[in-house]
């Protein structure tokens, strides 16, 4: 019988209940697909994160996501929970981690600090998609309950990507933003048919300075009405507003906050770092806080 270490950590906060919960398993190996769904079914977090050994020297260790649905190639919050609930059960000093994903090996740093850590995780590749068609663009503002005079003029609706796409949808009201109660059963639909599971509604209007925007993301077709904090949308947010000219790098540098979560009462805040060289996004990175909300064993 195994016994399996399992956390439970709040990501983008430093309150529990707050931010984003995401299960760990942070000793995985020997588990299946079947029995990584079942368990991520039971924790029932919008997704769960079970870390590996490495199988070579080319990486220090492996991660896999699933919602309570299906696997994920990768998920920007679970991943701070992962690296954090590591960090916490290892007592890790603050150290750079190549870890293998469905999006390739990428560099996770663990930063320790007053005895507690930060986890910045360098997303993979950015992609932006044309604008959709208006017939598509139509149905999502439908969708979402909105219409064409609540939409931010800046910002066209496309599909960003750092390794798990979302559909980009910048409005003009954060009350419009919280008061949003999208047709769920008509976006999962929509998924299928633009190949993208994940809607993010951001909006620019903000009463905090340091608050760039703040957004709610919606993945019907993957199990998830509603995620609280997403870093596989406000990461591809950077590089959708800078690659759109929305808003301008200083010396190949654009820095911000983000929040998410205000409306379900699950608030949390990251930060995002984009290098531009040549004028194109060369990089993205996201860092949030953690804490862990329980740890228990699972036997099996």
């Amino acid at each position: 019988m195994k016994k399996l270490i399992v956390y439970q950590v709040d990501s983008f906060t430093k309150e529990k209940f707050r931010g984003n919960p995401a299960g760990v398993v942070v000793n995985a190996d020997g588990l299946n697909e079947q029995e990584m769904q079942m368990i991520a079914r039971e924790l029932n977090n919008s997704e769960t994160a079970f870390i590996f050994s490495p199988k070579d020297y080319s990486y220090d260790g492996e991660i896999r996501y699933f919602t309570p649905t299906k696997e994920v190639p990768i998920c920007g919050h679970a991943t701070i929970g992962a690296m954090y609930a590591l960090a916490i059960e290892k007592n890790m000093d603050s150290c750079v981690m190549k870890i293998k994903t469905q999006v390739g090996i990428l560099p996770f740093e663990i930063i320790k600090s007053g005895g507690d850590y930060q986890i910045v995780m360098t997303q993979g590749a950015f992609s932006l998609s044309n604008t959709l068609s208006p017939e598509v663009s139509d149905q999502i503002i439908k969708f979402l309950g909105l219409t064409q005079n609540d939409l931010d003029p800046r910002c066209p609706i496309q599909i960003a990507s750092t390794g798990h796409s979302k559909v980009m949808i910048g409005i003009k009201s954060r009350q419009q933003l919280n008061q949003l109660t999208p047709d769920l059963s008509k976006l999962a639909q929509l998924s299928n048919e633009i190949q993208c599971n994940g809607y993010f509604v951001f909006t620019f209007d903000s009463d905090n300075s340091d608050i760039l925007t703040y957004g709610r993301m919606f993945a019907p077709a993957i199990g998830i009405s509603e995620d609280p904090v997403t870093g596989n949308a406000n990461g591809p947010l950077g590089g959708y507003l800078v690659q759109n000219k929305i808003m301008d790098p200083q010396d190949g540098q654009l820095s911000f906050q983000a929040s998410q979560g205000e409306a379900i009462h699950r608030m949390g805040t990251m930060s995002i770092h984009v290098q531009v060289r040549n004028e194109l996004i060369a990089c993205i990175q996201i860092k949030g806080s953690a804490i862990v909300a329980f740890k228990t064993e699972i036997l099996c």
